[in-house]
């Protein structure tokens, strides 16, 4: 299950102590372009760096390996549990949900209403094995298991609901951390030039005018302590460039979702209404028919019986076979609604193929990327 973060966890936090020791985290690989830092930093951050960079001993030469490694490790846990998202994480029992859909509207035959279909009224009075109760029926059927279809399809939503919230929560997270590192950054690169610009020419001055061994040895700590923080701004920038990486995956992946989302809301919540609407009023104009061809039925045989009435009967004939052949049902609409459906929740099947097919590359990177990071940190040893 994937890994939840303090949302109380403030930027100041990462920044409160750039030598905190962290507990051991898998990191993973990317690379940044080299920039002057500290420029681009906002008036806030820049006297964050400054405070920090008078942090730096150079004296000190064990704090440099834990200077913002901190910052690096929640990165590293950050990384992975966007990993673990793209693995657990699958739109799949979405796009089986609305598969079952298709199969289901598919089984609705619009020429089942029409009247010019023989069998549907014919049925009624030949005494066929299959009356019009039992299409009345199946059809009934049908609409049960489309409402139990559309109760998945909005659990799904809410589900698809929850996970973007929770992948905004991890982009501002990514936020933090991609603002922390740069401030240790600036703070490093500031301290640089101060250490090769300011410290290191005078110190070079006053062990040539002593002629100290022990001045001498000073200056050597002194370039190994410059060579030791610029290999570390390297790994920080190395690490910058995974926030930086990780901000379009995690959008890419919201986006995906987002777009299930609208779909389902947009396009499968209301075409299924409106199929329902179609199929009742299809099924009551197909009982209207039914109790008319009854009607005429009985008209005919009161006609026999009752001939003083033969010329109301005479209108009354005609003017039911005026509206059996009026064309209740309009069947090419039918057709028609039925067929954007489908081909509406084609297109969502093709875009949550689409989806897991991003994710997967996704999750491929992002392992990957962990693993080159760890490889290039050992090999720095």
């Amino acid at each position: 299950m994937m890994r939840e973060y303090d949302q109380n966890q403030s930027l100041d936090a990462l920044l409160d102590d750039p030598f905190a020791s962290p507990t051991p985290q898998v990191q993973s690989d990317s690379r940044a372009a080299k920039r002057n830092t500290y420029d681009d930093l906002t008036p806030e951050y820049q006297e964050k760096a400054q405070k920090i960079a008078n942090q730096i001993d150079y004296k000190n030469q064990q704090a440099i390996l834990q200077y913002g490694v901190a910052a690096q490790s929640e990165l590293s846990q950050f990384s992975q549990s966007v990993l673990q998202h793209v693995q657990t994480k699958d739109t799949g029992p979405v796009g089986d949900v609305i598969g079952d859909l298709m199969s289901k509207i598919r089984q609705v035959n619009p020429d089942d209403f029409s009247a010019k279909k023989k069998g549907v009224i014919g049925r009624l009075f030949s005494g066929v094995s299959r009356p019009i109760q039992n299409l009345l029926t199946k059809y009934q059927s049908i609409n049960v298991e489309i409402d139990k279809i559309a109760d998945k399809l909005e659990r799904s939503k809410q589900m698809l609901y929850r996970d973007i919230t929770m992948l905004d929560s991890l982009y501002d997270k990514n936020k933090q951390f991609y603002e922390a590192l740069n401030v240790y950054i600036a703070a490093a690169e500031y301290k640089l030039v101060a250490l090769q610009n300011e410290t290191l020419p005078q110190l070079q001055q006053t062990a040539s005018q002593k002629n100290d061994y022990l001045m001498a040895q000073e200056v050597n700590d002194l370039n190994q302590f410059i060579n030791r923080l610029e290999k570390r701004v390297h790994d920080l920038k190395l690490s910058r460039q995974i926030a930086i990486q990780s901000a379009p995956q995690i959008r890419l992946i919201q986006e995906v979702n987002q777009t299930l989302v609208e779909k389902i809301q947009s396009s499968i919540l209301t075409a299924i209404p409106l199929w329902k609407n179609q199929v009742v009023i299809a099924t009551t104009l197909l009982r209207q028919k039914k109790a008319m061809e009854a009607q005429k039925q009985v008209s005919k045989t009161t006609n026999d019986l009752l001939t003083k009435n033969s010329e109301l009967l005479k209108q009354n004939t005609i003017e039911v076979a005026r509206e059996n052949e009026a064309g209740i049902v309009d069947i090419e609409t039918l057709k028609k609604t039925q067929s954007d459906l489908i081909t509406t929740l084609e297109e969502v099947l093709k875009i949550q193929e689409e989806g897991r097919t991003k994710r997967t590359e996704a999750e491929s990177e992002l392992y990957q990327m962990e693993k080159d990071l760890k490889t290039k940190l050992l090999d720095m040893k």
